[in-house]
Parts: C-alpha cells; sequence; structure tokens
C-alpha cells in the first residue's frame, strides 16, 4: 500500500510542477521528471524489496528500450516540433518510461502499475506539449518500451495483468484476471 502512495505522490508533484512556469517549460519538465521517477522506481523498488531478478529485469528493460529508441534516433532523420534537431522518432523518454512502467505493472501487480502508466502516459503527453515530439514519435516509444518490458520482465502474480494495446485509431488498457 505504501508504493502505491508513493507513486501518487509522484505524480502529484510532477503535475503540480507544472503551474509555476510557462506552458511549454512545464510540460518539459514534466516529462522529465516523470520519467526520471519512473526508471528510478523500477531500479529501486526492487533494491528496497531485496528483490534482485526483478532489479535485473528492471535494468535490461530500461536498457533494451533506451538502447533501441537512441538506435533509432541516429537511424531515422526526424526534425522536432520546436525545430532544435533531426532526433526526433521515436521519444526515448516514452520509451524508458514505458519500459519502467511494464516491468513495475508485470514484476508487482497491477496497483502500482496502474499509477505508473499513468505517468509513463503523462510523460508521453509532456513530450507532445513542450513540441519536442510528434504523436508518433511518443506512441513508437511507449510500443518499444513496452515491448522491452515485456521481454525481460517475469511476473511475480500471474492473478491480475494491465497490458497496454494502441491501434491506428485508439489506444487503452486492457485488465486481465485470473482466477
Amino acid at each position: 500500500m505504501k508504493i502505491q502512495k508513493i507513486f501518487m505522490i509522484l505524480l502529484l508533484l510532477c503535475v503540480s510542477s507544472v503551474a509555476n512556469a510557462t506552458r511549454l517549460d512545464s510540460w518539459r519538465l514534466l516529462s522529465e521528471i516523470g520519467a526520471s521517477a519512473l526508471v528510478g522506481s523500477a531500479l529501486a523498488l526492487p533494491i528496497y524489496k531485496a528483490d534482485w531478478k526483478g532489479f535485473k529485469q528492471a535494468g535490461f528493460s530500461v536498457a533494451t528500450a533506451s538502447g533501441v529508441s537512441l538506435l533509432g534516433k541516429s537511424i531515422i532523420d526526424s526534425e522536432r516540433p520546436d525545430k532544435s534537431g533531426n532526433d526526433s522518432f521515436p521519444s526515448n523518454h516514452t520509451a524508458s518510461a514505458f519500459a519502467a512502467a511494464t516491468t513495475l505493472n508485470l514484476r508487482y501487480g497491477w496497483e502500482v502499475g496502474f499509477p505508473a502508466y499513468g505517468l509513463a502516459t503523462l510523460v508521453g503527453i509532456g513530450r507532445v506539449e513542450a513540441d519536442k515530439h510528434y504523436w508518433q514519435d511518443v506512441l513508437a516509444g511507449a510500443v518499444i518500451g513496452s515491448i522491452a518490458g515485456w521481454a525481460f520482465t517475469d511476473s511475480m502474480d500471474e492473478n491480475v495483468r494491465l497490458v497496454p494495446w494502441a491501434g491506428c485509431k485508439a489506444a487503452g488498457v486492457m485488465v486481465t484476471f485470473n482466477w
């Protein structure tokens, strides 16, 4: 129960940080804090729980998502919306955030996964609203991160799962139950 409270506090801190800055700066800051908080949580929670297998899985998930997205940025020439560079596609912040959220969800259950996916979604929205990425950049980052999380993370609780999905015109989260 403490873990869910910590994630809710992180979420509120991220959202409240947008109140005192310009719109673009606020969204940029929100996305940076959110991505860092998720990656930090995905690595710190297993240490707190002495779950060294979970720590290793989180490290592999986040490193793979980040590596794939950085490789994509170096290969694909895509100008950012704010014209600050040609490394827009895919969003590395979003990939890392979704890798961390997926790892947290699979390893520790939906009680941790639900707020983690909410914060990861805010990271993606923040990247678009800060004019750093287009929606397709963020969607690609979310897919890369989710796949990396699923590829490297073993579930500790098979009873409840949150599974993100996306189509051409819609996206969502599917909840599955086993009993």
